[in-house]
């Protein structure tokens, strides 16, 4: 059999470990965001709609509660508060200035029900000049079941790294009309206290709650002076909306500008140069090692030889590589 057409699928081979080991890396880099991300923290969507576009004017008529971290804030919003009723937002609004001087914050949003009703939240981040800079559709709170001391509630968490040089940003929570079309199936109490003590879980129907314009937040802000890399969310100009909490999670958001990140390697670096040459004696080594493999039929076994040996700096194990198949 020709020497070529041996060579020929071992070098398929060769080409497959290669592909392999892209893919390998690529799946490391992919679990390593997804490790960033907390367990319990929803990755925000990127596929349908587009955050809503609201006017500066509207924007600075607002009053923006302060919330220095730590801090626990329970706001009613009520049709007697501030409103706004532009394009796809409908209702009562929530309106909060954070520090964008404490590291990087921990904001957890939660959107207490009220007997069967609720308020659906949705959430835009603006930088220190009021400018979009990420946005977390209503989808990124889901339903939470009541606890001991909880009951039930929409909740989300976001994690923002505030640019270097700002004073502040600012987070608006609103409602959409989408969001006041639609229901929530919760959990029947009586369910929940059967599951929590161990007992059999009753067969009884759900409560289903009513999405109203008004509500009950409870924000809560915590600075991570020393998580700096922890970020979530995207720029607002690639940031859309899906109602899947299945979608990987998304490239970091910075709130306000920042220099263009580092492109992240996709394709393995090639191997370090060794600071000497390869000896004579291994040279020679893998050499006759190589003509012996190629002798004896096992093409795949001589690969492997001439990529260790090329590894180590041999410059000749190629050659001999390719004069042993030629002959």
């Amino acid at each position: 059999m020709c020497w070529l057409a041996i060579l020929s699928p071992a070098f398929m081979v060769i080409q497959k470990e290669i592909t392999m080991k892209k893919n390998l890396l690529s799946l490391c880099l992919s679990l390593s965001l997804l490790a960033m991300t907390p367990a319990g923290v929803y990755a925000a969507q990127t596929d349908t709609a587009v955050a809503p576009v609201i006017s500066a004017q509207t924007l600075q008529k607002l009053s923006w509660t302060p919330l220095v971290p730590p801090v626990t804030q329970d706001v009613t919003l009520s049709a007697s508060g501030a409103q706004i009723n532009q394009g796809n937002i409908q209702g009562a609004v929530g309106a909060f200035a954070v520090p964008a001087d404490r590291g990087s914050l921990e904001i957890t949003v939660t959107s207490i029900a009220t007997g069967k009703t609720v308020y659906v939240p949705n959430v835009l981040v603006l930088d220190e000049q009021m400018r979009p800079a990420a946005y977390y559709p209503s989808s990124y709170f889901p339903y939470e079941k009541p606890g001991i001391v909880s009951s039930d509630r929409l909740e989300g968490t976001l994690k923002l790294t505030p640019a270097l040089g700002q004073k502040q940003i600012y987070l608006l929570v609103y409602t959409t009309k989408q969001d006041l079309a639609t229901t929530t199936q919760m959990t029947n109490p009586a369910k929940a206290y059967a599951a929590g003590v161990g007992n059999a879980i009753p067969d009884i129907p759900d409560p289903i709650a009513r999405h109203t314009p008004t509500g009950t937040l409870s924000i809560k802000v915590r600075a991570e002076q020393k998580s700096g890399n922890i970020m979530i969310g995207q720029i607002l100009d690639n940031v859309n909306t899906s109602t899947s909490s299945t979608t990987p999670a998304p490239t970091p958001v910075i709130v306000g500008q920042q220099a263009a990140p580092t492109p992240v390697r996709t394709e393995p670096a090639a191997p370090a140069k060794p600071a000497e040459p390869m000896l004579s004696d291994s040279e020679a080594y893998f050499n006759s090692a190589i003509k012996k493999a190629v002798k004896a039929g096992d093409v795949d076994k001589a690969l492997k030889l001439l990529d260790e040996a090329e590894r180590l700096g041999s410059k000749t194990a190629r050659k001999t590589f390719i004069d042993s198949v030629k002959h």
